[in-house]
């Protein structure tokens, strides 16, 4: 492409400092180094772990970024030794790399990798180094990825290329909440046919749990949250039943201990709140309950007591699915080309860039599954 070896001016939306709107700039985007590819970013979701960073860790080294890590586009150009990639391929950035050489990568038991953001900055939730500027000044590439930017430069260990009759436009969910509430369900508690399940949270990434149950052969599945209008579409994914915490005087625990004789087989903690994880641990059955906690937060501590354990509970984490991201995402991009799994039914709103202040908004009053945010301007 013309662009290629050059520095590439466009417009990205800047968190300049927490707690604040993003700000439209025109950034600079350098070329490729040493393994690495600079992709046009064609397609975003907004996921709320961007929000998180935004307006509840607001670590103050994770200023000025990029935020966005759910998108999906083209290869403009690659780096010295990039062999996996040519312009033109279609790509999904992913902010869990895949270097196929560490302990955890070789380890099937895993999905983790020593290289990356998050081997180290799970905190900061930004890399150090960074192919963005703006004003002069270093702008953080956030979660490796930095999707809020038409252009974005990623190490190719965390870039997986995909089938090229994807539409961009639908599998960029891919990259983050869709794979996450799916490969909870179906990776990390291993979901078993014939039985009954509880999700806590119908965000993007619960309705992915629900459908991870059923797609798992889950009998019952109980969708869990405060807000009743998010039912039917809970339905839509494979949800039978629909319990409101605010519509009992007891423990949710409790209730779904009274529907499903003694607790769900197994149940996930798709809010990223201490006292759901609880309450979603204390909703299983004793004996082989399984609870996974999906919903990403590190502000406080959770805790339990010891008998729901010793009683024969399980308590796991998940992230990313449990999915090796560079091997799973293009197994998940053909399981939705074959209908297997749902996307489009995800999208409720589609904008601009130009617009992410808005999308935010409508995920701040939870008026929104995913808003899909797609680039109109061209690069100068």
């Amino acid at each position: 492409m013309a662009t290629a070896g050059k520095v590439i001016r466009c417009k990205a939306a800047v968190a300049w400092e927490p707690n604040k709107p993003l700000v439209m700039e025109e950034i600079e985007v350098a070329p490729p180094q040493a393994g690495e590819i600079r992709i046009k970013i064609v397609a975003t979701g907004v996921c709320h772990t961007d929000l998180y960073h935004l307006f509840e860790g607001m670590h103050k080294d994770g200023f000025p970024a990029v935020l966005g890590h759910e998108g999906a586009g083209i290869v403009e150009s690659v780096g010295p030794g990039v062999t996996e990639f040519q312009p033109g391929d279609k790509v999904i950035p992913l902010f869990i790399s895949q270097c196929r050489e560490c302990r955890f990568c070789k380890n099937p038991k895993s999905n983790q990798c020593e290289k990356g953001w998050a081997a180290e900055h799970y905190d900061v939730m930004a890399l150090e180094e960074s192919r963005f500027t703006c004003k002069g000044k270093k702008v953080l590439q956030f979660m490796g990825t930095s999707t809020f930017s038409e252009y974005t430069v990623m190490n190719q260990i965390a870039v997986a290329k995909i089938d090229p009759a994807a539409p961009l436009d639908k599998v960029c969910l891919l990259g983050c909440g869709i794979c996450t509430g799916f490969g909870a369900a179906v990776n990390t508690a291993k979901v078993e046919p014939g039985s009954t399940c509880a999700v806590f949270g119908l965000g993007a990434v619960g309705l992915a749990a629900v459908m991870g149950c059923k797609f798992a052969g889950a009998k019952r599945i109980i969708a869990v949250d405060v807000n009743p209008d998010k039912f039917e579409k809970a339905k839509v994914f494979g949800a039978t039943e629909f319990v409101n915490p605010k519509d009992h005087d007891k423990p949710i625990s409790q209730v779904l201990a009274e529907l499903t004789d003694g607790g769900v087989d197994f149940s996930l903690e798709c809010v990223g709140n201490v006292g759901v994880m609880r309450s979603a641990l204390e909703s299983c059955t004793k004996g082989w309950g399984v609870s996974v906690v999906v919903g990403w937060t590190d502000l406080h501590d959770f805790s339990a007591r010891p008998i729901n354990l010793i009683a024969g509970r399980t308590w796991k984490g998940s992230l990313f699915g449990g999915f090796k991201s560079k091997d799973g995402v293009p197994q998940m991009v053909k399981a939705y080309l074959d209908q297997k799994v749902k996307l489009d039914e995800f999208i409720t709103h589609n904008m601009t860039l130009a617009q992410v202040n808005d999308a935010i908004e409508l995920m701040k009053h939870g008026k929104w599954r995913k808003s899909l945010l797609r680039r109109r301007v061209r690069p100068r």
